[in-house]
């Protein structure tokens, strides 16, 4: 177990905050990484100078997000899921790298859910499935070969009108590129851009350190993911396939991100038009995840995302000397 000392990793962290230890862990699915902490009565800190700090890769642990499994029945996000899903009993309590708070991420639901379970705080038996409270609703984690499996529940146009109109809604300004370039907004419980590229060296050499400028700017800022459609889109064995890169809003650009890939394969779909596959294999600099489209419950389209979920370091930050 590796100590870290708080006074080099936080320094805009409060007094307060420097009073205790925090045990951690960290994690990634696909190459997005985060800091975990087991914080069952939700006590741990989450203001937005420590949660920098912490995620700093220079002077911090390093993460692109910092999640803390609170039991739902200790936030009021979780209380109010509890009405309606009393089997939710862990939240995913989801900061960005910059400390903003997020919705949920797609990735971190399934290294959140390997967590519980390597700290045997869940059970997930074989066939059985684990509800995850997020500020995005109660998600649902099934296994799947060496992964996990979420229903990330239903997906939804921003801008339905000008989508189903034209197929497109916003402009984006990329670095990199000379010309502006159409987009599609799409909803997974939190805000995605989508841009289609022609070729593999439009995506290498676009600049994703600087958030791209979305035009209209959704009102909660976006995620923007640039894609190239695979050449031919579907394989012979009936699944589609597209390589991505993202800038994730409060981060930068990322590895890999989740529910970007679920919007990046909603968006390629919809454009493909009638025949489109519901499955899709999502290639990102971190690896690969599956994209899945079914029919939910209340007769809406859900995404399933699956991947896996690895733990890498456990350790604990020290109070400031």
């Amino acid at each position: 177990m590796t100590d870290f000392r708080g006074d080099t990793a936080a320094p805009t962290a409060s007094p307060t905050q420097q009073s205790s230890r925090l045990s951690f862990t960290k994690g990634h699915g696909t190459g997005n990484d985060f800091v975990l902490t087991l914080d069952p009565e939700g006590e741990a800190p989450t203001d937005a100078a420590f949660v920098a700090a912490l995620c700093d890769r220079h002077r911090g642990i390093g993460a692109d997000g910092y999640i803390r499994a609170v039991r739902s029945s200790a936030l009021p996000e979780g209380r109010a899921l509890l009405q309606t899903d009393p089997g939710a009993e862990w939240f995913m309590d989801y900061r960005n790298g910059d400390g903003s708070v997020s919705e949920m991420c797609g990735n971190g639901v399934r290294v959140f859910a390997h967590f519980l379970l390597t700290r045997s705080a869940a059970e997930l038996p074989e066939g059985g499935e684990l509800a995850i409270g997020t500020r995005a609703g109660v998600k649902r984690v099934t296994r799947s070969g060496d992964g996990y499996a979420v229903d990330m529940g239903p997906w939804e146009f921003i801008v339905p009108e000008a989508a189903i109109a034209r197929g497109t809604d916003s402009l984006v300004a990329i670095g990199g590129l000379d010309v502006d370039r159409p987009a599609l907004s799409i909803s997974m419980g939190n805000p995605h851009t989508v841009v289609a590229l022609a070729e593999q060296t439009e995506l290498d050499r676009t600049e994703l350190h600087s958030a791209p400028a979305v035009r209209p700017l959704p009102p909660e800022g976006t995620n923007v993911e640039l894609v190239v459609p695979a050449d031919p889109l579907v394989g012979e064995d009936g699944v589609g396939r597209l390589t991505m890169r993202v800038h994730e809003r409060g981060v930068g650009e990322t590895q890999s991100c989740g529910t970007g890939a679920c919007a990046a394969a909603a968006a390629t779909r919809f454009w493909a038009g009638e025949g489109a596959p519901a499955q899709w294999l999502v290639t990102v600099p971190g690896g690969i995840v599956g994209v899945t489209f079914f029919d939910g419950p209340e007769g809406r389209e859900h995404v399933q995302l699956s991947g896996p979920a690895v733990l890498v370091a456990e350790g604990i930050l020290l109070p400031g000397a």
